[in-house]
């Protein structure tokens, strides 16, 4: 038996609106104009900020080798890695982090118009959204965990066989937000599920 509930429909299309614009924009802006970045219909990612690991500016000669490899490093310890014309290798590398990233936030941002769609029919507490929100949960903690890793494999990629690759060490820097987020989210997830649990308890008493 379905009960009433305080949510509208002008709140069901303006959650749904909401939720409508930030995924188009971030469709717009980290999904498709990096990758026409990548083939080349539109200017390219061509910076990536790195740590350097050292406080002292990076030597002439080193700055000189690193033009002839069509980059420069500007900075000292969180120095800025700028490619002059890089080629669709390097474009990809470049944009390849942001590009996973916003693939993954698109994925949290469905999900969450999924569940968004129940509200007004007042049936939040079904295991649809459980398992919705245990999804949102992992893919939270993967961004936490592996984008961190993919943009240090890739600024490494980038880097490799050039006279910078020296001067820029392996290092990934983690967020704990991004683990208790994840960790929040598998919580709720588990109260939906007992929640849902609950309710059918209950209407099979009646």
């Amino acid at each position: 038996m379905r009960t009433k509930f305080w949510w509208s429909r002008a709140d069901d299309r303006l959650l749904g609106a909401v939720l409508g614009l930030a995924a188009l924009l971030v469709g717009v802006f980290g999904v498709l104009a990096p990758a026409l970045g990548v083939v080349g219909l539109i200017d390219p990612v061509d910076t990536r900020e790195v740590e350097t690991g050292s406080t002292a500016s990076v030597s002439g000669a080193v700055t000189e080798a690193a033009a002839g490899h069509g980059m420069t490093l500007t900075g000292t310890h969180r120095a800025d890695l700028v490619f002059t014309d890089p080629d669709l290798g390097r474009r990809l590398l470049l944009a390849l982090p942001e590009f996973v990233g916003s693939l993954l936030l698109l994925l949290v941002l469905a999900l969450l118009l999924q569940i968004a769609r129940t509200l007004h029919g007042g049936d939040v507490f079904v295991p649809r959204n459980a398992r919705r929100l245990s999804v949102i949960g992992i893919v939270v903690l993967v961004q936490g965990v592996f984008s961190p890793m993919l943009l240090s494999l890739t600024t490494q990629a980038l880097v490799s066989g050039t006279p910078l690759a020296d001067l820029i060490p392996f290092s990934a820097t983690f967020s704990g937000e991004y683990v208790l987020l994840a960790f929040l989210v598998l919580a709720l997830s588990e109260v939906f599920r007992r929640g849902t649990k609950l309710r059918a308890d209950t209407e099979g008493l009646v």
